[in-house]
């Protein structure tokens, strides 16, 4: 039975949310993901969307998830060490590892998931170790899901150090004066793109700092897999750092298809410590056979077509400078995130809506998704946009930026 003060409690700040202009609306897409989308039966463009590839509704790959379906059913009903590992599996988590230049990949259901795995694995298993302390250096926007990987790392086993986004002086200054402090493991945390600014890491030099001061370093390359690189292997293809990384993570939720699935990526050692150990692996459901043939599917569709490379680049290009000769405030980037800052959350869900009334769908970031008074509209692009669709969001952002005199 719920008490009044808990209910109470809960609307009071749900009131509060929405008074200060921060409170959610989830919008219902009636039908597929797409560079276009119907919401409220009217037809609006979507810029809102990680299908960076245009692969979310590509025909070759719902072909393909329509017969995996046909042959391999819809779901297994397991988690991986029981019944649920299929020979499909396993092709998957080989042809990962070739195109990551990685010895080994583990599935997981999420990338939320593998980042959670990953650290309350490595940290809380004792190796041999009765008492250890391990150290982790972390950017201080990596992803909510490296954060909460932290909280379920034992706190007298784990000292966390938090570094500022991308300084890395900082963080070297932190990796010398924890010189010689008998840390079992020490390890470097960074998202390979800040999905919030589309920001990339300072993966050489970090990697460098790595080397120097003999750390695991870890990137979360979810928003550059299938989106970065010559071939789209991510931020270390980007950087010419190829098969340098230690452990990677990423998804297919976002540019290889757009559905579920995680991944960590990295020596076959530490694989398969995680198949053993790993509760987010041992104790969640298998990814479903559609998901994992259709992934297959979405790396060969990558190799197959770099077009979709080209294209997504070029698009991100021309919308970035089109929204700047416009008179929006954009954050400088070379990727297809798209920030339009407008700092106060308020004006940020006002022209949101504004911009959804036009038929312009984009979706506005406020504190605590992003810092206090760094409030934006987080523009996503993809190779599935046209020039014309990009041309009419320029058409209504400028309508409407007029309008509220932000430009």
């Amino acid at each position: 039975m719920y008490s009044k003060k808990l209910i109470q409690d809960v609307e009071n700040e749900l009131d509060a949310l929405k008074k200060t202009g921060k409170f959610k609306i989830e919008r219902e897409l009636e039908g597929a993901q797409g560079p276009e989308v119907t919401i409220g039966g009217k037809k609006v463009l979507m810029f809102a969307s990680n299908n960076y590839l245009g692969l979310s509704n590509h025909p070759e790959i719902v072909k393909s998830a329509r017969e995996a379906i046909d042959t391999h059913g819809f779901g297994l009903s397991s988690v991986r060490f029981i019944s649920g590992t299929e020979t499909i599996h396993k092709i998957l988590e080989k042809k990962l590892a070739e195109f990551l230049s990685t010895e080994d990949v583990i599935l997981y259901s999420t990338n939320f998931m593998s980042n959670l795995g990953f650290f309350a694995t490595i940290a809380n298993e004792a190796l041999g170790s009765t008492e250890h302390i391990d150290a982790i250096y972390s950017d201080e926007l990596n992803h909510a899901s490296i954060i909460d990987a932290f909280k379920l790392c034992k706190k007298e086993n784990v000292v966390k150090r938090i570094y500022p986004h991308g300084d890395v002086a900082t963080l070297e200054k932190m990796l010398e004066e924890d010189k010689g402090k008998g840390y079992r493991f020490k390890t470097i945390v960074t998202d390979g793109v800040f999905s919030m600014e589309g920001y990339l890491a300072q993966l050489p030099k970090i990697l460098e700092l790595s080397i120097k001061y003999e750390t695991l370093l870890f990137v979360d390359d979810a928003h550059a897999v299938g989106v970065l690189g010559k071939t789209g292997a991510g931020t270390p293809e980007h950087f010419g750092l190829h098969g340098k990384i230690d452990i990677l993570s990423g998804t297919f939720g976002k540019a290889l298809g757009g559905a579920v699935g995680g991944y960590v990526a990295g020596k076959k050692e530490i694989v398969e410590l995680l198949r053993q150990k790993s509760r987010t692996y041992l104790f969640s459901n298998s990814v479903p056979p559609s998901v994992v043939i259709t992934s297959i599917k979405a790396l060969d569709l990558l190799k197959e077509k770099p077009e979709l490379l080209t294209k997504v680049k070029e698009n991100s290009e021309y919308f970035r400078t089109g929204v700047k000769k416009l008179g929006f405030n954009v954050l400088e980037g070379d990727h297809p995130i798209i920030p339009v800052m407008l700092g106060d959350a308020a004006k940020t869900q006002e022209m949101s809506k504004k911009l959804l009334e036009k038929g312009l769908f984009v979706v506005g970031l406020w504190f605590p998704v992003v810092p206090e008074g760094t409030a934006r509209l987080r523009f996503q692009i993809s190779a599935a946009h046209t020039k014309e669709q990009i041309d009419r969001a320029f058409k209504i952002m400028q309508e409407v930026g007029k309008e509220m005199k932000i430009i």
